[in-house]
């Protein structure tokens, strides 16, 4: 991923918390400490694992947040989070609210396809977040690039999400432009492939009552379970592609 950003001409930056301090620009060694950490933290985590001399990854909602601070303005990630299959309590990602309050340019590969997604296009809309594809008329569902979800507004080129981001910014618009990048063809899934999987995985996390925090990486390893190994290959591939797209748009944004 960094690779593919220093191509563009743009710097990448890592961000994440380590031993209580948010850092934006992570080294090599601080990114394989962080990577070896279980804890997710998201913007309500912060100032406890401040306090508490934490170390954690950040979820899109903090990272947003840490990288607003910094004053950057384009992020990437590979699939935002969004509103959960019921498989207990109600459960809606702060990633949204932090996408509706947060001016910046996430780009993304959808949201996971765990996830209920047409309740979470539903919720972008509901919290007036601009979503824009690019070279895609489709919402991505991560692994896959259908969905079968319209998105009204599409761009072909950085520079045209460069004259967006300009265009809301100068009438005041609140909260992120979310650029949906549809997963490279030579890996992505199916949409019937994806679906199946996660269709299969679902199943067996409501037989074995996994509920809560540990739902999304129970059903994450059951996919890749079913797909061997390809809708792993698959988010390696989205990850670069989705970052090489930001630096493009981070080059033209300025």
């Amino acid at each position: 991923m960094s690779n593919a950003v220093y191509a563009t001409g743009a710097n990448p930056a890592f961000i994440g918390v380590l031993d209580g301090q948010p850092i934006v620009g992570l080294e090599p060694n601080a990114l394989q400490r962080i990577a070896g950490c279980e804890r997710k933290l998201s913007t309500r985590d912060l100032a406890g694992a401040l306090t508490g001399s934490a170390s954690g990854g950040t979820t899109v909602a903090a990272t947003l947040h840490l990288a607003y601070r910094a004053g950057l303005t384009v992020a990437a990630t590979g699939g935002i989070g969004g509103v959960h299959v019921t498989l207990g309590p109600p459960d809606i990602s702060a990633d949204l609210l932090e996408l509706a309050r947060t001016p910046l340019v996430l780009i993304c590969s959808g949201a996971k396809a765990i996830l209920d997604i047409p309740a979470t296009v539903e919720q972008l809309e509901t919290q007036g977040v601009t979503v824009v594809g690019y070279q895609t008329n489709e919402f991505p569902a991560f692994w896959s690039a259908e969905s079968g979800l319209p998105i009204d507004l599409t761009v072909q080129s950085a520079e045209e999400v460069a004259e967006l981001w300009r265009a809301a910014r100068a009438m005041g618009v609140p909260g992120a432009i979310l650029v949906c990048v549809p997963p490279p063809a030579e890996t992505a899934l199916t949409r019937e492939e994806s679906e199946a999987a996660v269709a299969r995985a679902l199943a067996a996390a409501r037989a074995q009552g996994i509920e809560g925090a540990l739902v999304t990486p129970f059903l994450l390893e059951q996919v890749v379970d079913y797909t061997d190994g390809r809708s792993l290959a698959a988010n390696a591939a989205l990850l670069e592609n989705n970052a090489r797209v930001a630096g493009e748009i981070a080059v033209h944004v300025g």
